[in-house]
């Protein structure tokens, strides 16, 4: 009887550890699954962007000019100077005549110039319309594929749905790191090893920072 009676709390603990060894498990290999091809391009835009200086650029400029028709240019009117997006028909027309997402982004209007700003991700662009005689200069400065991903990697002109998936492989990463600390903890009995090697990631970073940074 009381052996019987003194097994069912050590039943009851595996039964727990084995609940939680399935849940983590599970929550560790979905949040890796998420976050892998993310962590995998962060990881390898980290290196490129600390050795920016050594990795040479290869800029290349396209620089045109165009005429806006007339009823586009009448269709710019009398807008008072300040920040305003551009009318629809002259957005359209000036992004399919320079293949540039123009949308409803607001440019810069002045007495005899509208200027507008249109960077993205491993570019630089703008255009300038002269509002009296509808002469448009458009220039676009492209700096590679590395630039493009290192861009992308801080989030830099990339738009509004990106910053949201920056926002999920954070916390698909915040899911894994955490759900492997605690199968780290399940499992540290049997690799002693194991808080040693945790003490050192921290250890090693923070030394460098108290030493090395200053």
């Amino acid at each position: 009887m009381t052996p019987r009676t003194a097994s069912i709390p050590d039943l009851s603990r595996q039964q727990r550890r084995g609940f939680w060894l399935r849940t983590l498990h599970q929550w560790h290999w979905i949040s890796s699954a998420v976050c892998l091809v993310g962590m995998l391009l962060f990881a390898v835009t980290g290196i490129t962007l600390n050795h920016a200086a050594l990795i040479e650029g290869d800029p290349r400029v396209d620089n045109r000019q165009a005429v806006l028709p007339a009823p586009l240019l009448e269709a710019l009117g009398d807008m008072p100077d300040g920040n305003a997006p551009l009318p629809a028909p002259v957005a359209a027309w000036l992004s399919r005549q320079f293949d540039a997402p123009i949308g409803r982004q607001e440019a810069e209007w002045s007495g005899g110039e509208v200027y507008l700003s249109l960077p993205g991700p491993g570019r630089d662009a703008w255009l300038s319309i002269d509002r009296r005689s509808g002469e448009v200069e458009f220039e676009r400065t492209s700096r590679g594929t590395i630039a493009y991903l290192n861009d992308l990697h801080k989030g830099r002109n990339a738009g509004p749905a990106w910053g949201w998936f920056i926002d999920v492989f954070a916390i698909a990463c915040v899911v894994f790191t955490v759900t492997g600390l605690f199968l780290l903890q399940l499992h540290a009995r049997q690799r002693r090893m194991t808080w040693p090697y945790v003490g050192l990631g921290l250890l090693v970073p923070v030394l460098l920072a108290l030493l090395f940074i200053h």
